[in-house]
């Protein structure tokens, strides 16, 4: 006999699915209950569950699934069906709202909804009572002008619908303009369109310089500095005191160097290294000392606080420091004495390490290399200290080994970048990770590490101090089977249940997928499975680089969290007093939900710059691989540079095709022709839509 909580679960699934209320012995039927022992124990359990409340009795002995309606607050995610989902923590699975249930919630907004809960493996469904808090007042979009009124059509697909504007309100803007438009009035009723007045022209529409400004103008970021802090900034001086000398360790004399990319113009970090006696090794990470000159509560730390990182779009930075800091005075340039915050090794050929200092030091470069000219040393071991180089990069060698034994994830993605001519993209190019990055790696994960370590790990004390730490959390249990069900489809197997036992089937798996056609996307889809980092003051670890402590030490030009960490590590240096936990926290906050916009903004601009580098290759036929499949298409990536478009099913000829959820897939109805994630295609480029950065596809053959 099956056991009881198998009978409940075949109860309440059978009744949730049921419209009609059914009677013991219908149910019975269906479950295929025919001995009497069975069907009395059926009734006892009916019972039960109508006491529980679980179902109800309802006339001449019928049963039936009792919906259970109760309301909770939460997040709203809208899709581009219209319909959205509701992500609370009083839920387990998202929430399903139908379109006409929003009332006027609209992507991102704090919502208030109705909840009935559902029994099977379908996502429970809702209602929005009430919008808690709006998520965003401005957006940006097209203006069309008409005789009597303006409407604005948002750039944000998923807000859904156009923005009316009153004509005395567009404030100059002519058809065709992308401009800025804040939302003065929303809508009460389920036909109206939100009302809104134009803040800000922000140029032609399609021109480049116009998009770029639109995708900062969108996601809240700025585009210059304010002239009364370029004045404050330009009032730093240039100089070192031999006073400030003094006070720190001088490496000036030891071999420094930076590696960097070949148009980078702000170098925050450098290497020095020195052969010590017994086969050891000193190796210095030196960082800017950007501290030395920002001075909390000044208005270049105001500024550096709001803005949290830098952002790197396609054809520019918008640097969180005024330039005279990040590409002057703080930057590590060659030739010239600069004040830096170092961890400084003592380690041997195998990368352990003997000894180590953490302090404010003077530098003095000698040699600037771009990562190609480093890589070229490290292969034919010649050039400039090319023997120096070349102890460095098998130490990082050794230390990596390492990292990878004790349970480092290795993502190691090809990305995307442009050549541009004027304001379009010539070709698209491909940064790969050669040993000059990854020796620079290493020995900034390392610096980070120790960093780490030295305050979350006080020798003497029971706890340790407030600290800024960047944590990563291990993958949920459901985006493990989630990625584990998907790479069955095409033959791989990934899984476990411990932490080092998905590390290492991750590691496996990526492993084998390098250089098949699937394999970009399987990365991509194994990165969406991990969690995202966040800056915080718990720490819990930082399961993708396998470190018990961890945090971002290196980059102080260009991420505030750095900042946060060098003036707490002076502090505890100097025995004195760190930070509030809150006000620190609140920072940590404010960082993770800036550094998110800043990713945001950057993949926009990579998409808007693959659009415009496809416009002009209209007609063009490439061999492409299917990277999505919806109910409305199949997304192919094209081979050779890595852009996107889609093939629309109601397009493909010969059959009607329908998406195959479960198998990944569509399928024809008639020739039962399927196309498959990972497939092999080729296409031909049918249409460019650069205002909504849409590229449609016709598939050939």
């Amino acid at each position: 006999m099956k056991s009881i909580s198998f009978f409940i679960q075949e109860i309440l699934a059978l009744l949730s699915a049921e419209k009609r209320p059914l009677n013991h012995k219908q149910i019975a039927s269906h479950l295929g209950l025919k001995d009497k022992a069975s069907r009395k124990q059926l009734l006892k359990i009916l019972d039960d569950l109508a006491f529980k409340g679980k179902i109800e009795f309802v006339d001449r002995g019928r049963y039936r699934y009792k919906k259970q309606e109760f309301i909770i607050e939460g997040k709203i995610e809208t899709i581009k069906s219209g319909a959205g989902f509701v992500v609370s923590e009083a839920m387990e699975n998202d929430v399903f709202i139908p379109q006409r249930y929003l009332a006027g919630a609209y992507n991102g907004d704090q919502v208030r909804v109705r909840v009935t809960s559902q029994f099977s493996d379908q996502k429970p469904e809702g209602e929005v009572l009430e919008v808690l808090e709006r998520h965003k007042s401005y957006f940006t979009g097209l203006i069309q002008l008409s005789k009597n009124f303006a409407f604005v059509i948002p750039d944000d697909f998923k807000f859904g619908q156009d923005i009316f504007i009153p004509l005395k309100k567009i404030n100059g803007a002519k058809s065709g303009e992308k401009v800025g438009v804040e939302i003065v009035k929303w809508p009460r009723k389920k036909d109206e369109s939100p009302e809104g007045k134009v803040i800000e022209v922000i140029g032609k529409a399609g021109e480049k310089n116009t998009e770029i400004h639109a995708i900062l103008a969108e996601f809240g970021l700025p585009r210059g500095f304010p002239e009364r802090l370029e004045k404050e900034a330009a009032k730093i001086p240039l100089d070192i005191s031999p006073q400030e000398i003094k006070r720190r360790r001088d490496f000036r004399d030891t071999l420094t160097f930076t590696i960097d990319p070949f148009d980078a113009k702000d170098f925050d970090d450098a290497i020095s290294f020195k052969a010590l006696e017994n086969e050891l090794y000193e190796i210095g990470v030196h960082i800017a000392d950007v501290t030395h000159y920002v001075k909390p509560g000044s208005l270049i730390d105001k500024e550096a606080v709001e803005r949290a990182t830098s952002i790197y779009l396609v054809d520019r930075v918008i640097p969180m420091l005024p330039e005279v800091l990040s590409n002057v005075v703080c930057s590590l340039r060659p030739n010239e004495d600069k004040l830096v915050f170092s961890a400084v090794f003592t380690l041997d050929i195998n990368g352990t390490i003997k000894k180590q200092w953490l302090g404010k030091s003077i530098i003095h470069s000698r040699r600037r290399y771009t990562y190609e000219e480093a890589q070229e040393i490290i292969q034919t071991q010649k050039g400039d200290y090319a023997k120096e180089i070349g102890i460095v990069d098998k130490i990082a060698k050794a230390i990596r080994k390492k990292r990878m034994q004790h349970g480092a994830i290795s993502f190691d993605r090809e990305e995307v970048r442009f050549k541009l001519e004027g304001d379009r993209p010539s070709e698209v190019v491909f940064k790969r990770s050669l040993d000059a990055h990854k020796l620079i790696e290493e020995f900034m994960l390392l610096a980070n590490k120790k960093v780490a370590e030295f305050i979350g790990m006080p020798k003497g004390e029971n706890r340790p101090k407030p600290f800024v730490y960047r944590i990563h959390d291990t993958p949920s249990e459901e985006r493990v089977n989630e990625l584990s069900s998907f790479v069955k489809t095409f033959g791989y197997s990934f899984g476990g249940k411990a932490p080092k036992e998905i590390a290492r089937s991750m590691n496996k798996l990526l492993a084998q997928v390098k250089g098949k056609g699937e394999a970009n996307m399987i990365e991509t889809l194994a990165v969406r499975s991990m969690a995202k980092a966040v800056y915080t003051t718990e720490n819990i670890g930082h399961y993708g680089l396998a470190f018990d402590y961890y945090t971002h030490f290196t980059s102080p030009i260009r991420r505030y969290p750095d900042v946060l960490v060098h003036r707490l590590l002076e502090q505890y240096l100097n025995k004195e007093k760190g930070m509030k936990p809150d006000d620190l926290e609140h920072l940590c906050t404010h960082s993770s939900d800036r550094e998110r916009l800043a990713s945001e903004a950057e993949r926009a601009s990579i998409r808007y710059m693959q659009v415009l580098y496809l416009e002009e290759r209209v007609g063009q036929i490439f061999d492409g691989v299917i990277s999505g499949i919806t109910e409305w298409g199949i997304y192919v990536e094209i081979k050779e540079n890595k852009c996107e478009g889609m093939v629309r099913l109601r397009d493909l000829e010969g059959d009607h095709y329908v998406f195959d959820q479960k198998k990944y897939s569509a399928v024809g109805k008639r020739t039962k022709k399927t196309y498959r994630l990972g497939d092999e295609v080729k296409i031909k480029i049918k249409d460019i839509d650069l205002y909504k950065k849409q590229v449609d596809f016709q598939m050939i053959g």
